[in-house]
C-alpha cells in the first residue's frame, strides 16, 4: 500500500516547511477580503502561519502576511488569528 504524501507548507513567521494540517490558513479571496479558513479548502490565494505567537509576532512585524496575500490585513484579522492560538 503507499503511503500518502502529506502537503507541506512555509510559516510566515519562522520560515519553517511544516504539514498542512498543523498551521493556520490566512485567505484573501478574488475580491481582495482576508480571512481565516479553517477548513483549509476556501477558494483564493493562501497564507500559512504556526499556532503560536513567536510566529504571529515576526510575522505582524515583518508584514509577511500583507506581502504573501499582496493586501492589507486588517486589525481584525490579527485578533481572529490571536483567539485560533493556544493558551501559553
Amino acid at each position: 500500500m503507499k503511503k500518502k504524501k502529506v502537503p507541506i507548507r512555509l510559516c510566515l513567521g519562522c520560515q519553517q516547511p511544516k504539514p498542512k494540517r498543523d498551521l493556520i490558513r490566512v485567505v484573501r479571496n478574488s475580491a481582495g477580503d482576508v480571512s481565516l479558513d479553517k477548513t483549509g479548502k476556501k477558494s483564493g490565494r493562501g497564507a500559512y502561519i504556526c499556532p503560536e505567537r513567536s510566529c504571529l509576532e515576526v510575522a505582524r512585524k515583518t508584514k509577511r502576511l500583507e506581502k504573501s496575500l499582496g493586501a492589507k490585513i486588517e486589525e481584525h484579522i490579527y485578533a481572529l488569528l490571536e483567539e485560533e492560538l493556544p493558551l501559553k
